[in-house]
């Protein structure tokens, strides 16, 4: 096949995956996900484990080493059978703590520090880069080996080049999936879809190649056991020592690698999935190793001597004349190498992002003013940057070290790096004495030795080490030498490594845990990790909240955007039993911020974004050992009593509430009362004294009379329109009225409300700013009770608005079926205090002789909006007065028999 027209094929299976990967995407937003969150896709996308290596390099293993490429499924599978309540443990405890990647979860647990999540991530990055290159080195090896004529492109036989375009071709499919948005969870349906889509290519290419050979090109089952022993080879005879090192390798590997954490434990969405793989992943690794050995036994006796027993997969079928099953075998290889490089690069760029950059970003923001500003395109764009760098780190190793003869040894010395990340793992989840300190010194140690005995001279001699120290350690001190660290011979450098770095960082980790003492907030934490399945219920670490709702909000709204801050912020209200936007700052509630926040920026940013603006108010020592205490003690008198204790609690202060609300209403009534009997008895004196003068009709001129009749005419209607007021209000409130529905342009809607409002304080210039394309909304409505809701909040803006310069911005937005309209203006706003009163029957906040109603204004905004399925509502936070108005874009007609109670469009005082 000619290099043009494997691109082509490359492009054409690259564009399935972006329609699987964005059909996806658009059923999680649209709510159809079930089948997105199904045990098989689950489990699918486990398959990530299987890369490039498992696909081409589990041949060239067995190749090279018999049946010892076996232990890189023995280790997962031991994992997934054996050690389910492992992982089962790992993903409730990433679950409930929204954790982000493994650099998160470990963070989290020892005192959220982002130290340990900043040394997390650059081990991580350290030891992904080989891996990267391996799989950037497999494709280009693939595309070189699948071209039939090396001239039809100067790319064809330029592995490099290729390399590079691959690396840029995959950021490119991450960034478009991986960060589009902040998600809460930091889940991905369309990558996760994309990659159980990979799985199954694999899956099938990898045993389709193996049916051919073992029943088409050998005799069957049979044929193949006697090829294997006139092939075996002297290399081939089972090491013990060396199985078991590398089965608790890659058993380490399936739970500390970046890729294999964020698919396991970030996309986990329930515990039934996990049982489910703790079977069925191990039947896939099963499937996909079945025919690893015929095919390299096959690949030895037929293949020309000198050929790379790592494309054997791809190079077999070539050679017997299979272009069509070679094409499977190489886009096979290809799913395998970019699913991990995919993963893996979202996993890295979001441990960059969280650890790194944001927490840098906050404390350069926090030493110059307190407001973070808009963090949301931040993170974004730090992410897209960190995929494109880590990419770029893989492909510069690959460079570096020209590739590697066998891919097996890349793969290894990546686990052998991420194995790091076990003890303090395992620390997190079962032993409540670990410390940060100690996690943090076992890393350290461990990573060291890593870089000295493996990864640093992978790249060759008289690179980062000199071919002296090398041989003879530094300063020539022998037992320093990094093949052979004090002087041990016996192990390969592999397992020399692995055997060192594991054991100065376990050291390491126990006795700096046992010199520190845990602080407050990690003693918290471990609670919450250690006993994540009998715990009674959720330990909290605020007390002592120093700031309000208002602080909050902003904040919120940089991370979420504003629709879904102000959602969440009413949700947290009404489980208070309060009304409005803004809750009670409890440590309840802080801590369901904190978790919200974390599924986006990561445990230890959101900690410190909250401890920014909250201030100190984590527990101490001694208020932990009292609470403790306490607990203790409470716990005794049984958990019944507890549960009706905080019953009653919220029930008397919902009473509270109440009757504080009632008492203010009492008042507001007798004032409105008081009010509304002038306002009648004014008009009413009016009309009986000019209309007596009238009856005594000698010495009046006509001028006089005209202009008697004038007046008792508009003591008439102002006494009409009070009436009216009322008779509308409790017509609404009854549902008694009949809408007049119609089809309306928004646009024109808003145009009539800020004509018909122009006469409200008409000497007051006021400015309005307004996205005309965005009010290009056709509705169904009852558009003249539309109107009079937006104549009256403007009405009511140009009336109470204090600025200077008064302005009012006008936002319109689509919601689905609803419609969104948000007036703005730039006022001081409305109090905290006030703003659960205003839509109040009697409400007022100024003398109403001086506003000039009886506050009956928004309450029948209140019943319109009620009755034309919609709502209005006050959001605070927006830097002014901010009302909502939200509608349907369709309302149905319904059989009322009562007639409109005003026709009139006119705004309510």
């Amino acid at each position: 096949m000619s290099f043009n027209l494997l691109v082509l094929t490359c492009l054409g299976y690259v564009v399935l995956l972006f329609a699987v990967a964005s059909a996806a995407e658009r059923a999680a937003v649209a709510g159809r996900a079930g089948w997105l969150r199904s045990s098989l896709v689950y489990t699918l996308s486990l398959s990530v484990y299987c890369t490039a290596w498992t696909f081409y390099g589990a041949v060239g293993y067995a190749a090279r080493s018999g049946l010892e490429f076996m232990t890189i499924y023995l280790g997962p599978t031991l994992v997934f059978v054996g050690w389910w309540l492992l992982l089962r443990k790992l993903v409730r405890i990433g679950r409930e703590n929204r954790v982000t990647s493994i650099a998160d979860m470990i963070s989290a647990r020892y005192g959220k520090s982002n130290v340990l999540g900043v040394i997390v991530t650059l081990l991580c990055i350290t030891a992904g880069a080989p891996y990267i290159a391996l799989q950037l080195q497999s494709i280009a090896q693939s595309f070189t080996v699948f071209v039939s004529d090396p001239e039809s492109s100067p790319l064809a036989t330029d592995t490099i080049l290729i390399a590079f375009w691959v690396a840029a071709g995959l950021a490119f499919f991450a960034i478009v999936f991986g960060t589009r948005s902040l998600d809460a969870n930091e889940q991905h349906p369309g990558i996760v879809t994309a990659i159980a889509v990979e799985a199954v290519v694999k899956l099938l290419a990898l045993l389709a190649v193996g049916v051919f050979v073992v029943w088409f090109v050998a005799t069957g089952p049979g044929d193949i056991l006697s090829r294997i022993d006139t092939q075996a080879l002297p290399e081939w005879e089972i090491q013990p020592g060396r199985w078991t090192g590398l089965i608790l390798l890659s058993a380490i590997a399936i739970i500390c690698l970046p890729r294999m954490f964020q698919v396991t434990v970030v996309e986990n969405t329930e515990d039934r999935h996990l049982a489910t793989a703790s079977w069925a992943f191990p039947l896939y690794l099963f499937l996909i190793s079945l025919f690893v050995l015929p095919i390299a036994v096959v690949g030895m006796e037929l293949m020309p001597a000198g050929s790379n027993p790592d494309m054997f997969v791809l190079t077999l079928p070539l050679h017997l004349g299979q272009d069509g099953l070679a094409l499977l075998s190489f886009l096979g290889g290809f799913s395998a190498a970019t699913s991990m490089v995919i993963v893996a690069s979202l996993a890295l760029a979001t441990m960059v992002s969280n650890h790194i950059v944001v927490p840098l970003w906050l404390r350069a923001r926090s030493a110059r003013q307190r407001d973070t500003g808009d963090m949301r395109l931040l993170v974004l764009s730090v992410r897209r940057l960190s995929i494109c760098f880590i990419l770029g780190l893989g492909y510069l190793y690959y460079v570096i070290t020209g590739g590697s003869a066998a891919l097996a040894a890349i793969g290894l010395i990546a686990f052998v790096g991420v194995a790091q990340c076990l003890p303090a793992l395992i620390g997190a989840l079962y032993w409540r004495g670990a410390s940060r300190n100690g996690a943090a010194l076992g890393l350290v140690a461990g990573m060291a030795i890593w870089l000295y005995t493996l990864f640093l001279p992978s790249f060759g001699p008289d690179v980062f080490l000199s071919a002296r120290v090398m041989e003879s350690g530094p300063f020539d001190i022998a037992w320093l030498r990094p093949y052979n660290m004090f002087g041990l011979t016996t192990l390969d450098p592999l397992l020399h490594s692995l055997f060192w770095s594991l054991m100065a960082n376990v050291i390491a980790f126990c006795v700096g845990s046992i010199l520190s003492f845990p602080s407050a907030i990690e003693r918290v934490q471990g609670a919450l990790f250690v006993d994540i399945f009998n715990r009674p219920g959720t330990a909290r670490s605020w007390t002592r909240p120093m700031a309000e709702a208002e602080d909050l909000l902003p904040m919120a709204q940089r991370i979420f955007g504003a629709t879904e801050a102000q959602a969440f912020f009413r949700a947290q209200a009404e489980l208070q039993g309060k009304q409005g936007f803004l809750p009670d700052i409890t440590p309840e509630f802080l801590e369901a911020l904190e978790l919200k926040l974390a599924g986006s920026v990561g445990s230890a940013t959101a900690y410190a974004m909250l401890a920014q603006t909250v201030g100190t108010s984590v527990v101490s020592v001694d208020d932990l050992m009292a609470v403790a205490s306490e607990t203790a003690q409470i716990m005794e008198y049984s958990a019944k009593l507890e549960a009706k204790s905080e019953e009653l609690s919220l029930t008397a202060r919902k009473l509270r509430e109440a009757n504080e609300k009632l008492q203010t209403l009492s008042v507001q009534k007798d004032a409105f009362l008081s009010q509304i009997s002038h306002e009648l008895r004014t008009p009413m004196t009016s009309i009986r004294a000019f209309s007596e003068i009238l009856m005594d009709a000698e010495g009046i001129s006509n001028e006089e009379r005209t202009h008697f009749a004038q007046i008792i005419h508009d003591e008439s209607i102002r006494l009409t329109r009070l009436l009216d007021d009322l008779l509308d209000l409790s017509v609404l409130e009854h549902g008694q009225v009949q809408l007049n529905i119609a089809s309306a342009n928004l646009h024109d809607l808003i145009d009539k409300a800020i004509t018909a409002s122009k006469s409200v304080q008409a000497e007051r210039q006021f400015v309005l700013h307004r996205n005309r394309d965005s009010e290009d909304v056709q509705i169904v409505t009852d558009t003249g009770r539309l109107t009079q809701v937006f104549i009256n909040v403007l009405s009511n803006s140009r009336k109470y608005c204090d600025a200077a310069e008064p302005q009012m911005r006008i936002k319109v937005r689509r919601r689905g079926e609803m419609v969104e309209v948000d007036f703005i203006d730039n006022g001081s706003g409305i109090p905290r205090e006030q703003d659960a009163l205003i839509f109040e029957k009697f409400s007022r906040l100024t003398d109403s002789m001086q506003a000039g109603g009886a506050g009956l204004g928004l309450a029948i905004c209140r019943e319109i909006m009620h009755n034309l399925g919609g709502e209005i509502t006050y959001v605070p936070g927006q830097g002014g007065a901010a009302f909502r108005v939200v509608c349907p874009l369709k309302l149905r007609a319904r059989d009322n028999a009562a007639q409109p109670a005003s026709d009139s469009t006119e705004a309510p005082e």
